[in-house]
């Protein structure tokens, strides 16, 4: 049976290995991609999550499981869903749509 994975959930994901400047380690994700496309494909595009906070515009600001970061969408990429290493929850509906906004906002023309 394939993976379940859905929407706004935040997984642990294993990053390695990385080439320059892309987030590295096992550390939590959002995954971003439709769920049309995660029931299907063996894929999916996640946005890593970091404690580190820059002033960049392409990351929003989160909190958690009571941690304080940043949701980093210019380092979204699509992974095989073998990288998920568990489901760590889902982030608040509030971020969600911050982080859905931003990525309308990011590929417009």
């Amino acid at each position: 049976m394939a993976m379940v994975v859905k929407r706004s959930e935040i997984w642990l994901v294993d990053l390695n290995p990385t080439i320059g400047k892309e987030m590295q380690k096992t550390r939590p994700c959002m995954i971003i991609s439709p769920n049309e496309a995660n029931k299907y494909l063996d894929t999916v595009m996640i946005a890593p999550l970091t404690s580190t906070k820059r002033g960049y515009p392409s990351r929003i600001n989160c909190t958690f499981e009571s941690k304080e970061g940043q949701i980093a969408i210019d380092q979204m990429r699509s992974i095989d869903k073998a990288r998920l290493v568990k489901k760590l929850g889902v982030i608040d509906k509030n971020t969600a749509l911050r982080v859905f906004t931003l990525l309308q906002e990011y590929f417009s023309l």
